[in-house]
């Protein structure tokens, strides 16, 4: 089994990220979890996070809230 993180197998990691992203957004600013996964998925940062060269995937929930 092949452990390495590419781009072919990154999108497995999105989703865990981004959900606990959009859990922080709608705390902070009153909103829905679906409003705050809307605008997660809508922001640079996931577009930077889908692609493996940045290695974005590998920081932690609170380092990339703090890019938003």
């Amino acid at each position: 089994m092949d452990l390495n993180i590419t781009q072919e197998n990154l999108y497995l990691l999105l989703p865990g990220k981004m959900t606990a992203l959009a859990q922080f957004y709608a705390e902070d600013h009153g909103c829905s979890i679906l409003e705050a996964l809307r605008k997660m998925y809508s922001t640079s940062l996931y577009k930077d996070m889908a692609t493996e060269s940045t290695k974005l995937w590998h920081f932690g929930v609170t380092d990339l809230y703090r890019d938003i």
